[in-house]
C-alpha cells in the first residue's frame, strides 16, 4: 500500500465532515455549481438544466461583462432582457432589472398607451403587488390597466426646480397595485408644460418599492433601467416527497379574483438552509434550548463532527510530518546515489581532465541527471531513435531549445574506467564536420549518459537499401560521401593529438545531415593509442560482413582494420548489395563477392544501376580499385585512410594524379581471393540487428 493511498484514506473522514458542512451551507443542489461572480444562486433557480427545477429556473451566467451578469434563461430572447439581481428563498421572490421605456421631447398634449416590462404570462413568475409600486416620473397623468380594468394611477404637478427626492406628486408621484400581474399595460397622458432648459421626457413603470430615483437627478432627465419584483410559484407535483412545504406563505392573488396554488417550503425546527430539495436543511449547531428525548446514548452530532476533525487535523499532522520526513530522506538518498554512481563511472578523474585543461571546459560539458531526464521526458520510450549493443540512443531537448541525441550506455567495465574517461576527454575535442559532435556526459546515474548532437536524415544504411527512398542517390552523392567518410577517418587516425581507432565503421554507423552530408557516429567501441603503437590487442568486436578478417584471427586491432571496414561501406555504395544478405550467392559477404568481381574483370555485374548511369567508367573503376585496395585481406598491403582521402578527393574533382595512379595495379599485385570461413560466437564478437533493422542514430 503506497504512502500517497495511506494518506488519501486517513483523509477521507476530514473530508466527508467538511463535505457535510459545505452541504449545509450551500444553497444549490450538491454537485452543481452556486456561484457567478458575486452573486449566490439557491434552488429552485441553478445554472444549469441538472441543477434547476425546470427550464423556467434556468438562470444563464454571462461572464462577457465584469463582474459577470445574471440573465434569466427563458426570457433571453425577449426584447427587454430580465436581467436578475436578487434571489429570495424566504420570501420567494426574484428581483430584476428593466428597462425604463421614456416619452421624451413631446410637448403635445394627448395619452400614450405601452407595454412596459417582461410578459410573464404562462409562466411560473409574477408581479407582486406587495413589492411593487406604480411609479410616475415627470409631468401628468399615469395609469396601470389590464384588460381594459384600471388597477393604479397618479398624477405629476411639474415643477422646474425641484429634484425627484422622495416622490410626493412634484414631477414624480407613485401609487400601490392591488394585484398580482402577469403583464400590465401604462397609459401616459402628458401634461404638455414646457419649462426649463431641460429635455422633456417621461416614464411610468412598475417598480420595487424600495426604489427611487437618484437624488441628484433632475426631473425629465432619461431614466434607464429599475428593479421589478417577481414572485415565483411552486406546484407540488414539481416538488420531491417528503419536503416541509404548504400553502400558507405568499398568496397569489389575480386581477380576475382567483389565486394560484402555491406552496411554500420551510425547514423544520432547529434547522436551516434550502427546504426546496432533499437534505437541504441542516442542524443547527449549539442547540441549547433542544426538548427532543434521544432514545439512544449516542453523542450530539456536533461532538462527533468536532472530534472527527480535531483527529483528522491530527492524522493530517502525523501524516504530513512523516511525509516530509520520507522526502528528506529520499534526498539524501538519493543525492548519495548520485555521488557513489558518479564516483563509479569516472567522474572524480573526469573533473581533474577538465581542470587540467582549461580549452576543454567549453567544449566537453557535465550534464546532472535531472537535465537529461527532463529533457527526454524520463526517458520517455517514444522518444527512442535507436537500440545498439553499446546502449539505446534517446531524442532529447535541452533548455536551450536545442534538439539532442541522449545515448543511455550499457555498464561500464570498472577496470577499464580510466580508459573511458580518457576516451570522452578526446572524443569531446574532436571538432571534424564529418564527425558526430560529443557534446558532454552524465555521470550520475548508474550508466553512463552521452549526449551528441542530432543528426536528423537517419544512417546511410537506410538511405543505401530503403528501395522506396524518394530522394536521388546518384553516383556524384555517394563518391562524395565516400570521400567525406574517408576524411574523417582520415582525420581520427592521424590528425587528433591521439590517434583513435574507430572499430565498428559500417553504413549504420554513418549518418546524414539536413544536407545529407556525412557524420560518423558511435564511438562505443573505438579506442585511442599510443602514438608508438601498432596495433590494439583486444576482445574481438565489431560487426558481421563489416569485421577485418585479420583482426578476427588475431584480436590485434590496427589502423587497417578500419581501412577494411571502410572498404565494406565503399563496396555497399558502388553495388547498392547489404555487407551481408541472404540473396548473396552462396552465401558469401558482399566483401568476397566483390574481391571475386574485380579479379575475374565483371565488376558492371555488381555495379548499381544508378552508379552506372551517371558515373564516368573511369571514375567507377578507380573508386573500385580503392575498395579492392581497402579490402586486401593482408593488412599491410592496405593502404592508409589518409592515402584512401586523398585519391577519393582526386577521383571527384576528376584530375588524374599519383594517388589514383598507385590504387590501379595490375592483377599480378592483387593478392589471391579465397573464402574464408569465420566462426562466429557471442564471446568474440557482436553482430549487429541495425544491418536488417537500421536506426535513426547511434545503433552500437
Amino acid at each position: 500500500m503506497s504512502l500517497k493511498f495511506v494518506f488519501l484514506l486517513l483523509l477521507l473522514p476530514l473530508l466527508m465532515v467538511l463535505d457535510q458542512s459545505i452541504a449545509a451551507s450551500s444553497s444549490a443542489k450538491p454537485g452543481c455549481e452556486e456561484s457567478c461572480g458575486n452573486f449566490t444562486i439557491p434552488y429552485p433557480f441553478g445554472l444549469s438544466a441538472s441543477c434547476s427545477l425546470n427550464s423556467w429556473y434556468l438562470i444563464k451566467c454571462d461572464r462577457n461583462y465584469n463582474p459577470p451578469k445574471l440573465f434569466l434563461n427563458s426570457f433571453l430572447q425577449v426584447e427587454l432582457q430580465s436581467e436578475v439581481i436578487s434571489v429570495s428563498l424566504k420570501n420567494q421572490t426574484i428581483t430584476t432589472l428593466v428597462s425604463i421605456i421614456n416619452f421624451c421631447n413631446d410637448s403635445s398634449q394627448g395619452s400614450r398607451i405601452i407595454t412596459t416590462g417582461t410578459n410573464l404570462s404562462g409562466s411560473p413568475f409574477y408581479y407582486s403587488k406587495d413589492r411593487n409600486k406604480l411609479m410616475l416620473v415627470g409631468c401628468g397623468n399615469g395609469l396601470v390597466t389590464q384588460n381594459l380594468n384600471v388597477l393604479s394611477g397618479c398624477t405629476s404637478i411639474c415643477s422646474e426646480g425641484a429634484t425627484l427626492t422622495g416622490c410626493y406628486g412634484i414631477n414624480c408621484c407613485q401609487s400601490l397595485v392591488p394585484f398580482d400581474l402577469s403583464l400590465y399595460t401604462a397609459n401616459f397622458t402628458n401634461s404638455g408644460i414646457q419649462q426649463g432648459p431641460y429635455p422633456k421626457c417621461s416614464a411610468a413603470f412598475l417598480v420595487d418599492q424600495t426604489w427611487v430615483p437618484d437624488e441628484a437627478a433632475q426631473p425629465f432627465t432619461f431614466l434607464g433601467y429599475a428593479p421589478v419584483v417577481w414572485l415565483w410559484t411552486l406546484q407540488a407535483k414539481e416538488l420531491e416527497a417528503g419536503l416541509l412545504c404548504n400553502k400558507s406563505g405568499v398568496a397569489v392573488k389575480l386581477e380576475d379574483g382567483t389565486s394560484v396554488a402555491n406552496l411554500q417550503c420551510h425547514c423544520g425546527p432547529r434547522t436551516q438552509g434550502n427546504p426546496y430539495f432533499s437534505n437541504g436543511c441542516q442542524a443547527i449547531q449549539g442547540c441549547t434550548n433542544c426538548t427532543e428525548v434521544v432514545y439512544y446514548s449516542k453523542k450530539p452530532a456536533s461532538t462527533i463532527i468536532y472530534l472527527s476533525v480535531f483527529l483528522s487535523i491530527g492524522v493530517l499532522l502525523i501524516l504530513f510530518g512523516s511525509y516530509l520526513l520520507y522526502k528528506t530522506f529520499k534526498k539524501r538518498r538519493n543525492k548519495r546515489q548520485k555521488q557513489m554512481f558518479f564516483k563509479r563511472n569516472g567522474g572524480l578523474l573526469l573533473q581533474q581532465q577538465l581542470s587540467s585543461n582549461e580549452g576543454i571546459i567549453d567544449k566537453a560539458k557535465l550534464f546532472t541527471a535531472k537535465e537529461l531526464e527532463k529533457a527526454t521526458d524520463y526517458f520517455n520510450e517514444n522518444r527512442i531513435l535507436g537500440r545498439g549493443g553499446q546502449g539505446t540512443v534517446y531524442k532529447g531537448m535541452l533548455p536551450d531549445g536545442n534538439i539532442v541525441a541522449v545515448k543511455k550506455s550499457k555498464l561500464v567495465d570498472e577496470n577499464q574506467l580510466d580508459q573511458f574517461i580518457n576516451e570522452v576527454v578526446i572524443l569531446s575535442q574532436i571538432n571534424h564536420r564529418n564527425v558526430v559532435k560529443l557534446l558532454g556526459c552524465c555521470l550520475e546515474t548508474e550508466v553512463p549518459l552521452l549526449v551528441y548532437e542530432f543528426i536528423i536524415n537517419g544512417t546511410l544504411y537506410s538511405f543505401i537499401h530503403n528501395e522506396n527512398n524518394e530522394f536521388p542517390f546518384p553516383w556524384s552523392t555517394r563518391l562524395r560521401i565516400a570521400t567525406e567518410v574517408a576524411g574523417a577517418l582520415a582525420y581520427l587516425h592521424s590528425a587528433t593529438s591521439v590517434p583513435i581507432y574507430h572499430r565498428d565503421i559500417k553504413s549504420s554507423n554513418i549518418l546524414l545531415d539536413e544536407k545529407y552530408r556525412a557524420k560518423v557516429s558511435d564511438f562505443g567501441t573505438s579506442r585511442s593509442i599510443a602514438i608508438d603503437q601498432t596495433h590494439l590487442t583486444t576482445r574481438v568486436q565489431g560487426t558481421f560482413g563489416y569485421l577485418d578478417p585479420e583482426y578476427f584471427q588475431s584480436s590485434q586491432f590496427t589502423e587497417k582494420s578500419d581501412v577494411y571496414s571502410f572498404g565494406v561501406v565503399l563496396a555497399e555504395l558502388l553495388t547498392g548489395n547489404k555487407a551481408i544478405s541472404t540473396t548473396t550467392n552462396e552465401g558469401r559477404s558482399l566483401a568476397t563477392n566483390f574481391l571475386l568481381a574485380m579479379d575475374e574483370n565483371r565488376l558492371n555485374t555488381i555495379l548499381h544501376a544508378e552508379v552506372t548511369q551517371e558515373g564516368r567508367k573511369e571514375d567507377i573503376m578507380a573508386a573500385a580499385n580503392v575498395a579492392y585496395r581497402c579490402l586486401n585481406l593482408n593488412g599491410k598491403k592496405r593502404p592508409t585512410m589518409k592515402e584512401v582521402s586523398i585519391a577519393l578527393e582526386a577521383i571527384r574533382s576528376q584530375v588524374p594524379s599519383a594517388a589514383v595512379t598507385n590504387f590501379q595495379g595490375n592483377t599480378e599485385e592483387r593478392s589471391v581471393i579465397s573464402e574464408v570461413n569465420y566462426t562466429w560466437t557471442s564471446t568474440n564478437t557482436t553482430t549487429s540487428s541495425s544491418d536488417i533493422h537500421p536506426l535513426l542514430f547511434e545503433t552500437n
